[in-house]
């Protein structure tokens, strides 16, 4: 979350939510997950099999993989900040950098605030969210942050 972007946590319900409902500034609470031992091993066995995730011996134990930490902020940014009627594809993720490792049975948080947002000047039935994301673990401290671009359909589309 920006040092001064107010914490909201509502948005109108997924099946109901349009690019009219974000607004800048404010940082949507997303959810948070925690993730064991197995599921860092498992996924990392599976995707990205560097020793620091799959072999507790190495430096103290394992910490999940960048990528497993951002599939699971994804799942909360899915259930409760996209909109399921009318959020379209992305153009993609500008940045994303990974902080501090995440280790296993940690609670990390996840915010999402809405940077800035404009109606697409070529496609005018849709608008442009710049939305930056932050990963935060119990003692408020960033372990990961990315700032990506959506695509959501207007409410009030033009004819």
């Amino acid at each position: 979350m920006s040092d001064n972007a107010h914490l909201e946590s509502h948005l109108p319900p997924a099946d109901d939510r349009y690019f009219e409902d974000y607004r800048t500034g404010v940082a949507y609470e997303c959810g948070s997950f925690s993730v064991d031992e197995q599921e860092i091993i498992g996924f990392a066995t599976r995707y990205d099999p560097q020793p620091m995730h799959t072999d507790p011996s190495v430096s103290g134990g394992v910490v999940a993989s960048g990528w497993h930490s951002a599939c699971l902020a994804m799942r909360l940014i899915a259930d409760n900040f996209l909109s399921r009627v009318a959020g379209l594809p992305s153009p993609g993720v500008e940045t994303i950098a990974w902080t501090r490792p995440i280790h296993p049975g940690e609670l990390i948080r996840v915010t999402a605030t809405v940077e800035k947002k404009r109606v697409s000047r070529s496609k005018p039935d849709r608008g442009i969210l710049t939305t930056t994301f932050v990963a935060r673990n119990s003692d408020g401290v960033a372990v990961m942050t990315f700032r990506a671009s959506s695509f959501v359909l207007l409410r009030d589309r033009p004819t």
